[in-house]
């Protein structure tokens, strides 16, 4: 409705507008009339947004001119309104309110359709103008309509602005509690990490030579996971914090996968993983092995019921990019909800164990390599979780 497109432009709202006076003016000069005016007509109401030659008002729609002629198909000219049967009887004519004698209108027409008003020029005394000028009037009607988009945009724009500059901000506030938030983490958990790795150097000291192989492995095996624990927990801190920068080097995934086995030991009691080829990537070696390990662990998680869990992890190397898959045999992740689970504390199955953050710091971590991640049905009938990174 030419109401809604009128009030997009808030130009009654402030009528006030340098440009369109501007604009107004070069409209008197080009017809080389007194008097010129931009009216926006309403449903009941005619304003005269911007004037020259005399002082603007708003009249009812009745007694105005350009809404008898406002959906004409083209510009209205006449060298004499008061011959004009439409018009000899208008107030603007007879003297009542005007005495208009050459008027020129030309219809404002937005970009979808709706004409809003008119470029008015008149004058007191009957004249003819040229084909030149008639036409130079229809351009600069049609720059009206741009200024008013224009100035639209603008104002779009700059809440846009306004917009991004409070998410900016939130950004900021945000990242000052994950700081703080990460310290605290880094204190809690740290303490009791070295009171483990503390504990098992002492209990290998103190089973010295009394100890069977079998204790040997245990021993070693848990002060591995504990140095381990204390490299991802360093990692993940100092990438939670604003400005952390990831390292890169080369990561031989095979490798990572190996202690990744045993990390998991536990979770993977039963389960069958077959580890094919899997290229060397590069990024940070402690980030890349978390995003892993996470996508490992749900796949050893999720299972169709009575059956142990049974995974595939392949690489596969292509020019400039390298992509990582994890194939679980389980009961899959509906595809309406594959992009859901990457959103923080999403979890699919309420009774799962975990906090439902895996998988949106796995995005986040491939996403500052430049990369990036999604889940995919797998060929085996589970979920296919995958993830690209380049060189």
């Amino acid at each position: 409705m030419r109401a809604a497109a009128i009030a997009r432009y808030g130009v009654l709202a402030d009528p006030h507008r340098d440009d369109l006076q501007a604009l107004v003016e070069v409209a008197a000069m080009v017809a080389d009339v007194p008097m010129a005016t931009i009216n926006l007509i309403t449903e009941h109401e005619q304003h005269q947004v911007a004037v020259v030659g005399f002082d603007a008002a708003v009249c009812s729609r009745e007694d105005s001119m350009c809404a008898t002629v406002l959906h004409e198909p083209e510009p209205v000219v006449l060298s004499d309104a008061s011959e004009d049967p439409r018009f000899a009887a208008n107030p603007f004519v007879t003297g009542e309110l005007g005495s208009v004698r050459f008027y020129a209108t030309h219809q404002l027409v937005t970009p979808s359709g709706e004409t809003i008003g008119t470029l008015c020029v008149f004058d007191t005394r009957a004249r003819t103008i040229t084909t030149e000028r008639r036409a130079a009037l229809q351009a600069l009607a049609d720059r009206v309509v741009d200024l008013l988009e224009l100035h639209l945009r603008s104002e779009e724009l700059a809440l846009a602005v306004a917009d991004l500059e409070s998410a900016r901000k939130e950004l900021q506030r945000s990242n000052d509690h994950l700081t703080a938030f990460a310290g605290q983490v880094s204190h809690d958990l740290r303490g009791p990490l070295t009171a483990v790795s503390t504990s098992l150097m002492m209990l290998a000291d103190d089973i010295g030579t009394q100890s069977s192989s079998d204790s040997d492995f245990l021993v070693t095996r848990a002060l591995s996971g504990a140095t381990r624990m204390q490299s991802l927990i360093d990692g993940l801190l100092s990438f939670a914090r604003v400005g952390g920068e990831l390292r890169r080097e080369p990561v031989d995934l095979v490798t990572a996968v190996r202690t990744i086995q045993q990390d998991l030991a536990v979770d993977l009691v039963g389960a069958t993983v077959e580890v094919e080829e899997l290229p060397i990537v590069t990024g940070d070696p402690v980030q890349l092995r978390a995003v892993l390990q996470n996508l490992v662990a749900n796949a050893a998680k999720y299972t169709m019921p009575g059956e142990p869990a049974h995974l595939t992890v392949r690489g596969e190397r292509r020019p400039g990019w390298s992509r990582i898959e994890v194939h679980d045999r389980g009961p899959g992740v509906p595809p309406e909800q594959r992009e859901a689970v990457f959103r923080p504390l999403v979890q699919l199955d309420s009774g799962a164990q975990g906090s439902g953050i895996g998988l949106a710091t796995c995005r986040r971590v491939v996403e500052s390599h430049g990369g990036r991640i999604g889940l995919d049905a797998s060929p085996y009938g589970g979920t296919l979780a995958w993830f690209e990174l380049p060189d």
